[in-house]
Formats: structure tokens, C-alpha cells, sequence
């Protein structure tokens, strides 16, 4: 719950997308005052892995757990479509995102046009292959922080888990995911 203070004994955290605290000034501004984000933040910082997606990457930047922030896509307008991404650089969710293996997944945002911060070079986990559909400055689709184990895409992993969705690969993004949780779980 947002207003929480502390989490419970957690392997892993997901931030899904949808605009859960309306986006009235930008996307992810209100959720990072939330109490909840203190201890989002203090989870980060122990290693653990937080996957933050469309809407969760919007509020990772935000709140400074990764660097960068989005915007407006480049024509104004909201993009719901498939897109091809390749994987850069994964951080800890490596176990089936080898460099290079190109996946298919929707994007489905208004704001998703991913800016750098200019003081701090991106680790690119993800680039567009093909078609830029946001205006992301160089193709970028998702990064990680310094650490590995904050990872943010605008690609929607689980609306890709199923021949019926029309792609499984977002299935090894959270299969990824799961592993990157349980070598933490078992490290500790």
C-alpha cells in the first residue's frame, strides 16, 4: 500500500504501470512522495531486484532510483503497438536476456520517450530495433542502474506471455526476473 512505511520481507519488487496515481503533472511525480517510496528506495540499496515497468519505470526515474526521465513521445500522441527491442544490458535479469536476442513486446504510452540525465550515462538494458515508437534519445527502451538490480523498460513483459498475446518473450523477461529474485533470496 502507498502509504506504508516499511515492506514486508521480500525476494523482489515489481512497479507495474498504470497510472495508479493519475499523472497530472508528470508521470511518476506524486508516487515518489509516497511513504511507500522510502522503503522502496532502502530495498534498492540492499541489492535486491526491482523490475519497475512502463508506468514503474516512470516512477523509478522520478524518484532517483535510476537516471534519466520520460516524456512526451515525440509526436504527442499515445502509442499502443508491438514493437522489437534488443537486449543491451540486463544487469542481475540476465538468465535469458543473452546481449543481442531481440524480443517482442507492446508499448502502450502516452509519455515514454526516455531523456539521460546529461551528468549520468545510462546503462541501456534495451534499445528499439527498427522503429523508435516514442522519440527515445538513441532507440533507448529500458536501463538499469549502476548497481544491476534496478531494471526499467516502457515495454509491457507481461502482456507478452502467450502465443494468444501474439508474443512469449515477455515471459523471459519475468522468468529473468524471478531468478534474479531467488539468487538474491539465496544469497542472504
Amino acid at each position: 500500500w502507498h502509504k506504508d512505511a516499511r515492506l514486508p520481507e521480500l525476494d523482489g519488487i515489481g512497479v507495474p504501470g498504470g497510472f495508479s496515481y493519475g499523472d497530472y503533472l508528470r508521470c511518476g511525480a506524486m508516487a515518489r512522495f509516497s511513504p511507500v517510496m522510502r522503503a522502496l528506495l532502502e530495498f534498492a540499496m540492499s541489492g535486491r531486484p526491482v523490475l519497475g515497468i512502463c508506468n514503474g519505470f516512470q516512477i523509478l526515474c522520478e524518484a532517483r532510483l535510476l537516471p534519466g526521465a520520460l516524456v512526451r513521445n515525440a509526436e504527442l500522441r499515445y502509442v499502443c503497438q508491438d514493437v522489437r527491442i534488443a537486449v543491451d544490458d540486463p544487469g542481475q535479469m540476465r538468465s535469458e536476456l543473452a546481449p543481442g536476442r531481440e524480443l517482442v513486446m507492446p508499448v502502450k504510452h502516452g509519455e515514454g520517450a526516455y531523456i539521460p540525465d546529461p551528468e549520468h550515462k545510462p546503462r541501456v538494458a534495451f534499445r528499439y530495433v527498427g522503429c523508435n515508437p516514442n522519440g527515445s534519445t538513441d532507440d533507448i527502451a529500458g536501463v538499469v542502474n549502476d548497481a544491476g538490480n534496478v531494471l526499467g523498460l516502457m515495454p509491457h513483459p507481461e502482456h507478452a506471455v502467450d502465443p494468444l498475446l501474439g508474443s512469449t518473450d515477455g515471459a523471459r523477461l519475468l522468468r529473468s526476473f524471478l531468478s534474479a529474485c531467488t539468487a538474491t533470496r539465496d544469497a542472504r
